[in-house]
């Protein structure tokens, strides 16, 4: 399959001449499609909701469009809970999916009115102590352990993960919060990430929905949602199949029919947490060729670097790179596409072939719509980078403007110095 980046050369060079790159850029058709189609895929479901992950891609802009179709907030951060708030998402559209919390982060999601789920068995004490009380409905995230197996072979360990509760912990944990005066409880688990298959939904969910009755079973908690998380991925390589959303949708809904409903659970409500699936495809880095070396290896550097990118330095990920404008042109030069950082691993890619660069040509980095900019740090004094929309009109929105060295700089302002740095 040929990956195709969603914006021309044509578009980019129009953008550039008032937002310099890099940037990242992300399609808001594309966007609005998605979200409308991960509902449709699960509207057998009364009570379904997608929380989608902020972490993902922590921009109000982007969590306003999901708000217009239902979607709430998962949030792990107080900024994200912050985030959130701003783009009018409260109460029960937040979802707070954190782990090591400081207690102040449990009493703010309270303040909103968001759900906590809780990660571990001693937070419910943490809550206590931050809120005063336990909130009526909450949550609990489970750890199965062991491996998790699909037909293709192992996919995850759970059991080396350091999230969520053992069998014996979540059983326990309902029993003390239903007596603590916990009315709706759900429950919740993440078993593998970026997952490019049909299988895992339906899988993961039947774990959840045994796990739900047995749950019901033994400490009597009316369970009022099961949260299937995230973990759905994306094809980041052009021969990788995407994942068909309605077939995983209809086999969730196949295990719900054959595990709930006989379990007099048919009206319990599926949440899901899609952070890549949401916004990875439709986002990309755009980047400038300045440079050019030609020593053991052949090299193009970019205005950008892994400090706008981190995956392909730190995971050895793959991003598919696009030369807007020679999108037909034979891929017969070998290069490793580089950023200026003071570190050899700060490569968007590793012998790569691609049509002849010049200085000056656009590359559009794809799939970097989901943990792209969020990821983003300031080693070597690297600014981030700013993030467009691009409209459904075909008009360039600025949604986060670029860094600049007043920010980098901001911290230093109750210093001496800071008044030099500042000017």
């Amino acid at each position: 399959m040929k990956k195709l980046p969603f914006v021309t050369k044509a578009q980019i060079e129009e953008i550039v001449k008032k937002y310099p790159t890099p940037f990242h850029i992300y399609d808001e058709k594309g966007l609005r499609e998605n979200v409308k189609a991960l509902y449709d895929a699960f509207s057998w479901n009364q009570g379904y909701k997608e929380y989608f992950a902020v972490k993902a891609t922590p921009n109000p802009f982007l969590m306003g469009i999901f708000k217009e179709y239902g979607c709430g907030s998962d949030c792990s951060s107080m900024a994200e809970l912050v985030l959130s708030e701003a783009a009018g998402i409260t109460g029960h559209d937040i979802m707070f999916s954190s782990n090591d919390t400081p207690l102040q982060e449990f009493a703010y999601c309270e303040k909103l009115g968001g759900i906590i789920n809780l990660d571990d068995i001693t937070h419910i004490e943490a809550v206590e102590k931050s809120v005063g009380y336990l909130p009526k409905t909450m949550s609990c995230r489970y750890n199965p352990g062991g491996y998790f197996k699909m037909s293709n072979g192992i996919m995850d360990n759970p059991g080396d993960s350091k999230y969520g509760m053992t069998d014996g912990q979540i059983t326990e944990a309902f029993k003390i919060m239903k007596g603590k005066g916990v009315e709706h409880f759900g429950i919740h688990a993440f078993l593998a990430s970026n997952t490019v298959t049909n299988e895992y939904y339906p899988l993961l969910a039947k774990v959840l929905f045994e796990k739900a009755v047995q749950l019901k079973e033994e400490t009597g908690a009316h369970i009022e949602f099961i949260n299937l998380s995230g973990g759905i991925g994306i094809p980041y390589r052009p021969d990788q199949e995407p994942n068909d959303i309605k077939v995983i949708g209809e086999g969730v809904r196949k295990v719900y029919e054959e595990v709930l409903v006989p379990a007099g659970m048919g009206d319990v409500a599926i949440y899901t947490e899609l952070g890549r699936y949401m916004t990875g495809p439709f986002g990309g880095l755009v980047t400038k060729a300045i440079h050019e070396k030609h020593i053991h290896k052949e090299y193009i550097g970019t205005d950008a670097c892994a400090a706008d990118l981190m995956r392909p330095a730190i995971y050895g990920a793959y991003h598919h790179i696009t030369v807007l404008g020679k999108e037909d042109s034979p891929c017969d030069h070998k290069y490793d596409v580089t950023g200026s950082l003071c570190e050899n691993c700060d490569k968007f890619a590793i012998d790569r072939m691609l049509p002849e660069i010049e200085k000056g040509d656009y590359l559009f980095i794809h799939d970097a719509g989901a943990h792209g900019h969020s990821m983003g740090y300031n080693y070597n004094g690297k600014l981030r980078s700013a993030e467009i929309l691009l409209k459904e009109d075909g008009t360039a929105q600025l949604i986060r403007r670029a860094e600049t060295l007043k920010d980098y700089f901001a911290t230093f302002d109750c210093f001496e110095i800071g008044e030099k740095l500042l000017k």
